[in-house]
């Protein structure tokens, strides 16, 4: 069945609130069956009348949040009414729950909080518990131009209202509606370190020879490729993810690569420290935002001047030489790092963020990323991320943090590379 969900508010298009009415309804029809086909949002007053009249030729369900306050701009009830052709009166039922819910706050009743009140005698009243507006539910009917209205149900805005009312009473009627068919699940997987080109190249056409249609989404370092079907078709696109992308593809139970890291750590009851000179904090900042994240992670430096990594341990000599951009000096802030925080592992970062400051040497977008492990030999790698400064700093976050899971996953018995340095130019 098409679903259409219309927000509407004109704060939601001023900025001044934030619209999570779509990812809050999208999440709780999905386990019924239905999916959002299309999202609108309109301000308050007459273009409510345009969108819904809109929907109307074309949907089997609309759903419409907000307008059905006691305010002039509360218009929502009145124009459905006037689409379907029905008369508004007051509802004594109604108009008592209200009159009693505002009497326990010592609030007088007037006519204007009454029009709350007001219901086409065809619509089912949505009971609610958090406010004094109810919603209401009407089912399809003949209109006037001969066609028929979709299922319609007004809800009102505010979250604390429409949640409740959601759960309790629209999503027993749309189960009420559906037929039992085969079930469906959803996974996303989060596939990191790979462009989301080179992804879909991998496995589109096999994902959709499966019968599954795929679906992407694409962030700096990382790809989530969302998977809808049966059971037998999940686990088939979950054995064709781990096949093509081995190691990048993250647990399905994690969110993203810190709360992997985080638990990962946890269980071997390990630690990291981090020295950043490019990134400047950001690589401790998401890994902290981590709640638990205390177990495993003690100590954060920012070593954005030279002086800096000079007093924690890198020898000027070594900054003279090879310059703070370079795989000698982030090897040596990691392994400082590591003995300063007595940690079992130790990233650092130098790069160059631009959009200055590089030469043709070292261009703007080089970045060194060491790994420094206790009793095992530092890794460096070098990379190049062709971008702009706050999206080149979260790269390099999001591949410092894949360097660790990789290792992370090393066997104990297999040493690492004594000093290895590898290189990426595209940016991910």
């Amino acid at each position: 069945m098409r679903v259409e969900l219309i927000n509407t508010g004109s704060e939601l298009l001023l900025g001044q609130v934030v619209n999570t009415h779509l990812q809050y309804l999208a999440e709780a029809l999905w386990p019924v069956g239905l999916v959002i086909s299309r999202q609108v949002t309109v301000p308050d007053g007459p273009l409510i009348r345009e969108a819904l009249a809109e929907s109307f030729g074309r949907s089997d369900i609309v759903i419409i949040t907000g307008g059905l306050g006691p305010t002039t701009d509360d218009l929502t009830r009145d124009i459905a009414a006037e689409l379907l052709g029905l008369t508004l009166e007051i509802d004594n039922e109604i108009a008592r729950v209200i009159e009693e819910r505002l009497a326990t706050r010592n609030i007088p009743t007037n006519k204007r909080i009454l029009r709350q009140a007001q219901r086409p005698q065809a619509s089912e009243i949505l009971h609610n518990s958090h406010g004094t507006a109810p919603g209401l539910y009407f089912a399809p009917m003949a209109l006037a131009d001969g066609n028929r209205s979709p299922h319609l149900f007004l809800l009102p805005g505010p979250p604390r209202e429409l949640k409740p009312m959601v759960e309790n009473e629209v999503l027993p009627r749309l189960r009420a509606l559906l037929p039992e068919g085969p079930a469906k699940g959803m996974q996303t997987w989060r596939v990191v370190g790979v462009p989301e080109s080179i992804v879909e190249e991998k496995i589109g056409e096999r994902l959709i020879a499966l019968g599954i249609e795929p679906g992407y989404c694409a962030r700096p370092g990382e790809v989530d490729v969302r998977i809808i079907g049966s059971q037998n078709q999940l686990e088939a696109a979950a054995a064709l993810l781990k096949e093509s992308f081995g190691d990048s593809v993250l647990p399905e139970n994690a969110r993203n690569l810190e709360t992997w890291l985080v638990a990962e750590l946890t269980l071997k009851k390990q630690t990291l420290a981090t020295v950043e000179s490019c990134t400047g904090g950001a690589l401790a900042n998401q890994i902290t935002n981590v709640p638990g994240s205390s177990a495993v992670f003690g100590t954060g430096f920012v070593t954005y001047a030279n002086e800096a990594k000079a007093k924690l341990g890198v020898p000027e000599s070594l900054l003279l030489a090879h310059g703070a951009v370079s795989a000698p000096v982030a090897e040596a802030l990691a392994q400082s790092a590591l003995r300063a925080a007595d940690a079992d592992y130790a990233l650092s970062t130098t790069g160059i963020a631009g959009p200055s400051g590089g030469t043709e040497e070292k261009p703007t977008g080089t970045v060194y990323i060491a790994l420094a492990r206790k009793g095992r030999p530092t890794i460096v790698e070098k990379h190049r991320f062709h971008t702009e400064r706050q999206t080149f700093k979260h790269l390099v976050v999001q591949t410092s943090m894949n360097m660790l899971r990789k290792a992370l996953l090393e066997p104990e018995t297999v040493p690492l590379p004594a000093s290895s340095l590898s290189h990426s130019s595209p940016s991910l």
